[in-house]
């Protein structure tokens, strides 16, 4: 993306997220969102899109192998969990500050 505008998203590191598309779609088991990358538009997310890497051997890790790990996906390919089910999210002012609101709930989410 270019450095002029800075994107903004409706999630944010701790969130929890449901997955809506890819190998690992699951529209009723709720994730957490582990870093949020807004220049590529990309989430971290706990225990999607799994990637084995080979390492070799080295002084921190001195028997190296196969290790295990989460890659980076879309943001477009998760939604906000409100703690019943997946949502858009719109920004309201109450008493001076933003608060994230559920728009089918209508509950603040934390």
């Amino acid at each position: 993306m270019s450095n002029r505008f800075k994107p903004k998203f409706s999630i944010r590191k701790g969130d929890s997220v449901v997955v809506i598309a890819g190998d690992d779609k699951d529209l009723k088991k709720a994730r957490t969102v582990l870093e949020v990358f807004p220049d590529e538009s990309r989430v971290l997310v706990e225990g999607v899109n799994i990637i084995t890497r080979h390492s070799k051997p080295s002084a921190q890790n001195t028997k190296g192998g196969i290790v295990k790990k989460e890659a980076p996906i879309h943001i477009s390919n998760v939604m906000l969990w409100d703690g019943k089910q997946p949502t858009k999210v719109k920004n309201v002012r109450e008493n001076g500050k933003l608060v994230r609101v559920s728009k089918k709930s209508g509950q603040t989410v934390k």
